[in-house]
């Protein structure tokens, strides 16, 4: 089984999109959308959930009312203004503030403060018409997305080696944080989606950068690259120097929206240049991790 991640060092270049062709263009893949803090890859997946699994993680500070004596020793101890103070004196925790320091659970005199495990968000297992399918869904303001990628690529793995499935497609998170870290680690193949700009070309230098750190072999895709021509050929260039591949170079179209409106692959809602180009970037691709 080969792991290809689809990322970009920064968002809105179109890697759902690309994830989502691939998808559609496999024949024996498991899916997986590891952009936790976003995901989006199932609204033009159409899963039908089979499995629900609840994600804990990290910890949040609990005050029992009836315990609290109303003292104040842990307000000024707070880094973070968790702590509040009500009209009866007693304290309470603003969960969204709390980064789970535990400086109050240690400070107060009777006990009143407990460390809990919150449920931090879901993950499921789901089947869609382009093979098994797994995603996640982060709460709001909640971290540890890292653990959660993990979580999710390791039950995609799982589900591949389970039915002998060839290859494990992910759609990845924008950026070099802790969610790419966890995307890329053990993959086969970085494809990296930039676009002709000067944030995306220089992003793109620093997703590679991450990959090659953690020795992931990479490759480039220039999306929207007919935009400027000047750009995308100093993204080319850079790309011969460093030895990256461009498997592909996507030609703006209007219709990639409208696919996304309607829910539907861009591979299979267009008949143009573009996705024809999408396709031959499909087999190059498969062609580079055998």
């Amino acid at each position: 089984m080969k792991q290809i991640v689809v990322i970009s060092g920064k968002g809105g270049t179109g890697k759902t999109v690309l994830s989502a062709c691939f998808a559609a263009l496999s024949r024996n893949a498991v899916l997986a959308d590891v952009d936790v803090d976003a995901a989006n890859l199932h609204l033009l997946l159409h899963p039908e959930i089979q499995e629900r699994h609840i994600f804990k993680s990290g910890q949040k500070a609990r005050i029992d009312a009836e315990k609290c004596t109303g003292c104040g020793l842990c307000l000024p101890t707070c880094r973070f203004d968790a702590l509040i103070e009500n009209s009866n004196r007693k304290v309470g925790v603003n969960l969204l503030s709390c980064e789970g320091c535990a400086v109050c659970f240690h400070i107060c005199p009777v006990h009143a403060v407990t460390m809990e495990t919150p449920t931090s968000g879901e993950w499921y297992v789901s089947k869609t018409k382009y093979g098994p399918f797994v995603h996640a869904r982060l709460g709001i303001a909640e971290e540890n997305s890292g653990k959660l990628v993990t979580a999710v690529r390791k039950k995609a793995r799982e589900i591949a080696e389970k039915e002998g499935r060839d290859l494990l497609i992910m759609d990845g998170s924008p950026g070099i944080g802790c969610p790419v870290i966890a995307s890329l680690a053990g993959t086969d193949l970085a494809l990296v989606v930039t676009e002709p700009t000067p944030s995306g070309s220089h992003d793109m230098e620093r997703i590679v950068e991450l990959a090659r750190h953690f020795k992931i072999a990479a490759a480039c895709c220039i999306n929207k690259y007919d935009l400027n021509h000047d750009n995308s050929d100093g993204i080319e260039r850079w790309c011969r120097a460093q030895s990256i591949p461009v498997l592909g170079k996507i030609a703006f179209d209007p219709a990639v929206t409208e696919s996304v409106v309607r829910g539907v692959p861009y591979v299979e809602y267009a008949l143009n240049s573009s996705a024809d180009e999408i396709r031959r970037m499909w087999l190059s691709l498969l062609r580079f991790i055998t």
